[in-house]
């Protein structure tokens, strides 16, 4: 009898100590769902603001690229020394600059865009009041152009 009760105890005390550890694992488990969970959200957004972020910047390098198109289409014009139809084109430079700007973050990049388009107004109210404008500063204007091109 005293056998049959120290392997009771026995079965009685491992029964204990298995559901004991048993359930120390399921709220393990339940902390370790929840920051994958966690992890998995904060994942999701950074790839969200990764795309996000290469969708601005292609929207920003179109609308460059249309820009410095259009300022070559405004050299021309100035060669030719037609210098309304290159006050049109100047102001679809401007137009396309400020599009690719358009809900950018203020940053280096974007200041660097805004002074140009000052400096292409300056240049657009010379050609409106029909004095030439010197090559030089034209070629500067698109040399910027294209260091904001290229960043």
């Amino acid at each position: 009898m005293a056998k049959f009760l120290t392997v009771l105890l026995l079965l009685i005390g491992a029964f204990g100590a298995g559901y004991y550890v048993g359930q120390r694992p399921v709220s393990t488990l339940k902390q370790s769902v929840s920051n994958l969970q966690q992890s998995l959200k904060e994942v999701s957004q950074n790839v969200m603001d990764t795309t996000l972020g290469i969708e601005r910047d292609l929207r920003r390098r179109q609308g460059l690229v249309e820009a410095k198109s259009r300022f070559l289409q405004t050299k021309v014009q100035v060669i030719d020394r037609n210098h309304s139809e290159a006050a049109k084109e100047i102001a679809g430079v401007i137009e396309a600059i400020e599009a690719a700007t358009k809900g950018a973050k203020v940053d280096d990049a974007t200041a660097a865009l805004r002074n140009l388009v000052d400096s292409l107004r300056d240049v657009q109210l010379e050609l409106t009041t029909g004095k030439q404008v010197s090559f030089k500063k034209m070629d500067e204007l698109q040399q910027r152009l294209d260091q904001q091109l290229n960043k």
